[in-house]
């Protein structure tokens, strides 16, 4: 909170002492004031120049300064500082790193020599990139859009016995979030432990009183990011986008559903909502456990009694491999972004990808137009409409480059599409929180399942065709009858792309 204050009193003062100056002392105060105005962006400047970020984010840094001084010096301490996360990030990941060695070393190393040469190669990569194991006694299934999951999810509440754990970024007041809060405090009450966490920014509008009525029944609630003082600090842009749920240790759920009647497809502005969730049993439950407690204690210093760790149903003999991977600025490894280009760059056949947010980083962009010059199959699904105008305009703006060596781009139609899937020669996929887009690289907390020779892998692959069905091509046509105004946007939305 401090340095966002300094933020805000650094540029009231800077903004008085100009006015002031200007009105009292004549122009030579003014011109004064205006030579240290320009001297702290150029310092600024160059400490950003300094710290090696990568060079589309300090370019885009740079030129902020440049253009609006002023606006680029408060979103600079509001936004771009990496004090905060070097700060408390790093102690967080060395936390979590000790307790993800240690689920690796738990277990032997499963053979996954049965698999392709390729495909080995990526579960190494991932193994040591997230730190966490590799499970074959494990069962998934694929949710395809809001009524199937809540009702999965809600049976699944209903038959809790010792614990239910809930991570979501986005958390809605509203008809189906009422209806789950009810569940929770029934079961707080009859005496379950329930572990309830909202990220601060994306749940801002939930009201404190919808907490404390939580509370009073006994179930534990925790804000990621203290909603009284989001707005003066930097943890504003490192947002726990994760949406986890742990019960009894042997069941859990994660995908890209939040909780809001929208993702039942009862918004007006929307219509439709699809979306893409998963069930998990078995083995693979331990570490999205294991997840949601290393976020819990960070928020709240708790460390959970050892037995609500282990999965009590440990299922064998299940076809194909699952992994849960978490990734988020505590991570410096870029845990997903890495599994997404190794994947992309290990397809021999096809590259799927359905996202509602696409801002990839030159790694990512360049491993897709190889693949299509390679005469591989690439598809990108992205909805028609946005939910957010930057980031769609933005999204936009990469598109020609990759119609140009034969990438085929699918806009959704039915309503707002919001799944979050990689599906390489539909055999392997991912499916999580995370986007396609540089938030999810480098500033979100996220969380995937990778599936490898799984049904949940046929099922997605059957979903995306599906899912086709309700799509137009978006082709060169579609770029050249753009007004030059949307192509202006369009081009100023990607040079922010970086800070989005």
């Amino acid at each position: 909170m401090r340095k966002g204050i300094e933020a805000v009193l650094i540029t009231a003062l800077l903004f008085a002492f100009y006015y002031f100056g200007m009105h009292y002392f004549g122009k030579m105060t003014g011109t004064v004031i205006g030579i240290f105005s320009t001297l702290t962006v150029v310092s600024i400047g160059f400490m950003i120049f300094m710290e090696n970020r990568h060079p589309s984010s300090t370019m885009a840094w740079i030129l902020l300064l440049a253009l609006v001084p002023i606006v680029g010096l408060v979103f600079y301490f509001l936004f771009g500082q990496n004090y905060f996360k070097r700060r408390k990030y790093d102690k967080k990941a060395r936390k979590d790193g000790l307790v993800y060695t240690s689920e690796v070393l738990r277990k032997n190393t499963p053979d996954v020599s049965c698999f392709k040469p390729e495909v080995q190669q990526l579960l190494q990569l991932s193994t040591r990139l997230a730190r966490t194991p590799i499970s074959f006694s494990s069962d998934t299934k694929v949710l395809t859009d809001g009524e199937e999951t809540f009702a999965a999810l809600i049976a699944e509440l209903e038959q809790a016995a010792h614990h239910i754990h809930m991570e979501y970024y986005i958390y809605r007041p509203d008809a189906i979030g009422t209806q789950i809060q009810e569940i929770l405090i029934r079961k707080a009450r009859q005496g379950i432990a329930v572990r309830f966490m909202v990220d601060a920014v994306g749940s801002l509008q939930l009201p404190p009183s919808f907490l404390q009525e939580m509370r009073d029944a006994g179930v534990q609630v925790a804000v990621f990011g203290s909603p009284k003082t989001i707005f003066f600090t930097s943890r504003v842009n490192y947002r726990n986008h994760r949406k986890i749920v742990v019960i009894d240790g042997s069941v859990g759920f994660v995908g890209g559903l939040n909780v809001g009647d929208e993702y039942l497809s009862r918004s007006k502005t929307f219509g439709f909502w699809r979306d893409t969730h998963m069930l998990v049993r078995g083995e693979a439950v331990r570490t999205l456990q294991v997840v949601f407690l290393q976020d819990w204690q960070y928020m709240t210093g708790e460390q959970p009694n050892e037995p609500i760790y282990y999965s009590p149903d440990l299922m064998e003999n299940r076809s194909g491999a699952v992994q849960i991977i978490a990734s988020g600025p505590d991570n410096e490894r870029r845990a997903l972004k890495n599994i997404f280009f190794s994947m992309i760059v290990s397809a021999r056949k096809s590259v799927w990808l359905a996202t509602p947010y696409f801002i990839p980083d030159e790694d990512i962009l360049t491993a897709l137009r190889v693949a299509a010059l390679s005469g591989l199959d690439v598809r990108i699904l992205f909805p028609s409409k946005p939910d957010k105008w930057l980031p769609f305009l933005a999204s936009h703006s990469y598109f020609p480059a990759l119609l140009d060596v034969g990438v085929r781009v699918y806009e959704y139609e039915k309503g707002f599409m919001h799944s979050k899937l990689l599906i390489v020669d539909g055999e392997v996929a991912t499916i999580g929180t995370a986007n396609m887009d540089m938030r999810s690289f480098h500033l979100n907390f996220e969380v995937n399942a990778l599936l490898v020779h799984t049904d949940s892998v046929s099922k997605l692959v059957s979903d995306f065709e599906h899912d086709l069905e309700s799509a137009i091509v978006y082709d060169r046509h579609h770029t050249r009858k753009k007004r030059i105004m949307t192509r202006l946007l369009e081009s100023a939305a990607r040079l922010m792309s970086p800070l989005l």
